[in-house]
């Protein structure tokens, strides 16, 4: 079963330009999680069909013009259409989230600027990610994992940063906030889908 935190790694990996790239020691550090977390969180969006194997040939098969294809490495890469649809339908469900009380943070869901263009924010507090060194004030929404507030800060990554707003939005926003935040995460999910291979 997906835990929060496999959601938090599958956002990483799609905010990154060069995904086949990202080693898991590079997720380990930018999300600020231990290695242990970061391999089995792996294992467990494979097994829910959200990265899938794909086959790439090595350096050195290339370099030789190689036709061996043990000489191929396995990535695995987010399949858009299995993200899409956990991400807009799942994640709400088995991740709801409430507001708590007044605290200093980091702004989320509909107070993040992305959506600035899209909403007017009224009085109402905002909701943050509690984090001390923070410089908004709002109420507190638990982000999807407790590292995220200090991996946006030591790592800053504004597609990783809005990835996870537009899903704090889908948790918790209003109909409105929510269709503007799904319309948004579509556009945003327009990676290249992978064409995904059966490991032989």
């Amino acid at each position: 079963m997906l835990k929060p935190q496999d959601i938090v790694m599958l956002l990483k990996i799609i905010a990154n330009k060069h995904p086949a790239q990202l080693l898991q020691k590079d997720l380990a550090t930018y999300l600020c999680m231990s290695a242990s977390e970061i391999h089995e969180g792996m294992k467990r969006l494979e097994l829910s069909g959200l990265l899938g194997p794909v086959y790439r040939k090595s350096l050195m098969s290339v370099l030789h013009k190689s036709k061996d294809s043990t000489s191929n490495q396995i990535i695995r890469m987010p399949i858009k259409s299995a993200c899409e649809e956990c991400l807009i339908y799942g994640v709400k469900y088995f991740f709801p989230v409430e507001l708590g009380s007044y605290t200093r943070g980091i702004p989320t869901s509909y107070a993040a600027p992305l959506f600035k263009k899209h909403l007017m924010l009224g009085d109402d507090p905002i909701p943050v990610w509690p984090y001390a060194e923070g410089e908004c004030r709002g109420l507190a929404l638990e982000p999807l994992y407790r590292s995220v507030p200090q991996a946006i800060s030591k790592h800053p990554d504004q597609l990783f940063y809005e990835l996870l707003a537009l899903i704090d939005a889908i948790r918790i926003g209003r109909a409105r906030e929510r269709n503007i935040a799904i319309k948004l995460l579509r556009e945003k999910l327009c990676f290249k889908e992978t064409s995904v291979q059966p490991q032989i």
